[in-house]
């Protein structure tokens, strides 16, 4: 009998619904690379609990980041994330130093840019 693996808790549960489309990250998948022919039923299931992770991460640094500028710079206060909290946020965090290709300064402004292809 098999054992349990470290996602069986992630798996285990029923597959649907997933904040994210299973089938759009299979066919991203499947472009990644040639070689991919067959993509199991699972494996789109942790891509997209890996994908919501990140995105949280990146969301609360993003949101620390905002509320820490709120105080010192901004009179209103707000309370919504802008392109520039997430750029911010990127260049701040060791840990996305992956995308910081994407992230430009422009005249005392962070713009996220496109990937080139």
């Amino acid at each position: 009998m098999r054992q349990a693996g470290a996602y069986s808790g992630i798996l285990s549960r029923k597959t649907g619904p997933h904040s994210l489309p299973l089938a759009r990250i299979k066919k991203i998948m499947k472009k990644s690379s040639d070689d991919v022919k067959m993509i199991s039923g699972e494996a789109p299931i942790i891509f997209s609990k890996a994908c919501e992770l990140f995105i949280e991460e990146l969301t609360k640094k993003a949101w620390i980041i905002m509320t820490k500028n709120n105080n010192l710079y901004e009179k209103k206060r707000r309370s919504t994330l802008h392109k520039e909290d997430v750029a911010s946020a990127i260049i701040a965090t060791d840990v996305f130093d992956f995308l910081v290709t994407l992230v430009t300064h422009d005249d005392n402004k962070v713009v996220i840019g496109h990937i080139k292809k």
